[in-house]
Formats: C-alpha cells, structure tokens, sequence
C-alpha cells in the first residue's frame, strides 16, 4: 500500500528505522477496526536461517506478528473495558494487540527491551492516530517503577525458563488487585505448562483455546486469563 501521513516526530524516527530494516504498513483487520501496522518486510537477513526455537536467546521473535497476537488482539476488541482503563503489553514487539486494545479504548502502555522495538511501536500507534499510548523499556530483571494496570497481556511471551520467576513477579508487581492478565501462546509452546504451574500458586487461572487459520495449516492458540487469588492480591 502507499504511504501513510505521519506527523513529523513519527516521520523522522521511521526515517531512522528505514537505515536498518526494509519496512511496509501491512493492514490488519480486528474485527470492524482496521490497524496499520508497520513491520519488517524482508526478515530474512535477520533470521540468517536460524531455527526460531534452537536457540531463543538470539532469535529476534519481535519481528514477527505471531499468530497468538493476532488472537490476543481480536479478543482485546471483542471484550473492551470501560474508556479510561490502564493496559500493559509485556513483551509487545509490534504492538498489535496493544493498539487494538487503544483502538478499543484502553490507557495502554506498550513494552519491550530495547529501543528499536518501541519505535517500530510509536510509528504503528501515530500512524493510527492513537494519541493514548504510551512508551516504556522494561528490564524483567530489573523492573522500574510503575503504576498498576487494570488488564495485563502478552503473546508468545514465555520461551526461556530463566524469565519465569521474573515475569511472574512484574505480574504481580504491576497488576491491580481485581485486575486481569491474558496471555496468548501457541499450544506447542512447552514451556506455557511449567509457568502456569508456578503462576497457579498466587493467580486463579481460566483456559480456553482458539483455532486460526494460516496459509498451510491449523494452529490452536491457548488463551489464558490470570486473576488473584483472594489471599495474593
């Protein structure tokens, strides 16, 4: 498609992003909204063949709209909150169900772990004329301080085991005492099992599973809602 009007700020740092990465506005359809989402068009001389679970501490999982996001983002338009709720995206890489959810009417702040993957954000988010969102690096390890949030979310958020005891701690860290979390991962993740089983110690945890369709197959997305228990909040 062509270009999209931005104001200056956003047009400047996706000059900077065009010296680094071939990039396009794909659109993306959330029920009745329709979302511009600025992605890499040409990933292949990131991935330089690697296998995206050999090893997941180098592979750049951000660039990529997984197909959990594409779930997390349908269900954040079909079960919109009030106007004025606060919304953290853990783990946002391009942002979608993020700014679906600020398209729905969420206070949203999405979040990564570098520089580079906000602006890919602040561009997606002025080019939807979405003045409600907000911008911030979260460290797991090394949380900063925040506000609570009322809804927290995340997809394809849970690869490495040694982020478990951290994400679980921002979770309750962050997350209001009659707030709720989704999370949203492919069913062959291996590793949603054994973080559900620590969560389950403080948070009330629903299941339930929905099905999408790619161009070659079938994919069963879990959909996992989090909620205090009455004695961890």
């Amino acid at each position: 498609m062509g270009e999209i009007a931005l104001p200056e700020n956003a047009a400047k740092i996706l000059r900077q992003i065009r010296k680094k990465y071939k990039t396009e506005f794909d659109a993306l359809r959330v029920r009745d909204r329709e979302l511009q989402i600025l992605q890499v068009s040409d990933i292949e001389p990131l991935l330089k063949g690697k296998d995206p679970f050999e090893d997941v501490s180098t592979f750049p999982f951000w660039v990529r709209l997984w197909e959990a996001a594409l779930i997390l983002a349908d269900t954040m338009v079909a079960m919109p909150l009030p106007p004025n709720k606060r919304l953290l995206e853990l783990g946002a890489g391009l942002g979608a169900p993020g700014l679906a959810a600020a398209a729905a009417g969420y206070q949203v702040t999405l979040s990564d772990y570098e520089p580079h993957i906000l602006d890919f954000q602040k561009v997606s988010a002025a080019a939807n004329n979405l003045d409600n969102v907000e911008f911030r690096i979260i460290d797991w390890k090394k949380p900063p301080k925040m506000i609570k949030f009322d809804t927290i979310i995340g997809a394809e958020i849970l690869f490495r085991e040694e982020f478990f005891a951290p994400l679980l701690d921002i979770l309750r860290r962050y997350l209001a005492p009659d707030g709720t979390i989704y999370l949203s991962h492919n069913t062959d993740r291996s590793s949603l099992s054994p973080f559900l089983q620590m969560a389950s110690e403080y948070f009330k945890i629903g299941t339930i599973s929905r099905k999408i369709s790619t161009e070659d197959k079938e994919i069963t997305i879990l959909l996992n809602r989090l909620q205090f228990l009455d004695s961890a909040a």
